[in-house]
């Protein structure tokens, strides 16, 4: 691959609390997962995120979650399909709004945390997600590579878009190691841009187990809360251009 997208999960706060630094890394990533309320953000965060997002031509996604704050979304819910959809069409909804407000649009969906990795196997929870888009407009969904969420998602008339983690390690089957564990997520800046390029230009990431697996991917996602993501961002941006590659939304 020649082009790449970056995205990041941004706008991750809640009133007074927050968690990213949002502006820095928009100068950074070519898309921005916007958390939508669910497990992070605020009405006054979104607006601001959509306004800030248009003023550096940042792509917006809509970041939809589980309701659950108290765990950042990151807690696997037995949910209802039917309340599950109608939670993801709300969620893009009142994103879509906001970004109406700032002269743009939601050009994508992006399951967050525990969400996006059920997704990955739950065919039921994948179709309500899927569904709950498909009740607001075709837009396409991001998702693990050979996914059942991107299986659907395609099935349903959607753009599916792979995706891979340049701060996560992956487990053999594709999926990415459980937080919980360590060597999780990844902090040496050398090791991360090395294997981001890699993962680019070879569509190959080593696992935490030394296995070679397939991940070719049209972006590749930052986590905001990762510590020192600003600094990660910019580095793998700039290995990724010096190896003549171009960074831009995949939308």
């Amino acid at each position: 691959m020649d082009t790449v997208d970056i995205n990041s999960d941004l706008g991750e706060g809640l009133g007074l609390w927050t968690m990213t630094d949002d502006d820095a890394l928009l100068d950074v990533v070519s898309s921005a997962n916007v958390a939508c309320g669910f497990h992070a953000g605020d009405p006054s965060i979104m607006r601001r995120m959509c306004q800030s997002a248009v003023a550096r031509g940042v792509t917006i996604g809509a970041h939809v979650s589980y309701p659950d704050l108290a765990g950042f979304g990151r807690r696997p819910m037995d949910i209802d399909p039917g309340e599950l959809r109608d939670a993801v069409t709300y969620q893009i909804g009142a994103l879509a709004a906001f970004a109406a407000s700032a002269g743009t649009y939601v050009s994508y969906v992006k399951p967050h945390g525990a969400l996006y990795n059920t997704m990955a196997n739950d065919v039921v929870q994948a179709k309500a997600v899927v569904d709950g888009i498909v009740a607001v407009a075709e837009l396409p969904m991001l998702g693990l590579p050979g996914s059942a969420a991107l299986r659907i998602a395609a099935e349903a008339g959607l753009r599916p878009v792979a995706e891979a983690f340049i701060d996560r390690a992956y487990n053999a089957d594709g999926s990415l190691v459980s937080r919980r564990l360590e060597g999780s997520v990844l902090h040496d800046v050398e090791v991360i841009t090395a294997r981001t390029v890699r993962m680019v230009r070879d569509g190959t990431v080593t696992t935490i187990d030394g296995i070679d697996i397939d991940v070719g991917a049209e972006s590749l996602c930052v986590h905001g809360d990762t510590p020192g993501s600003v600094h990660i961002a910019a580095a793998v941006r700039a290995a990724l251009e010096e190896s003549g590659i171009t960074v831009r939304s995949f939308m």
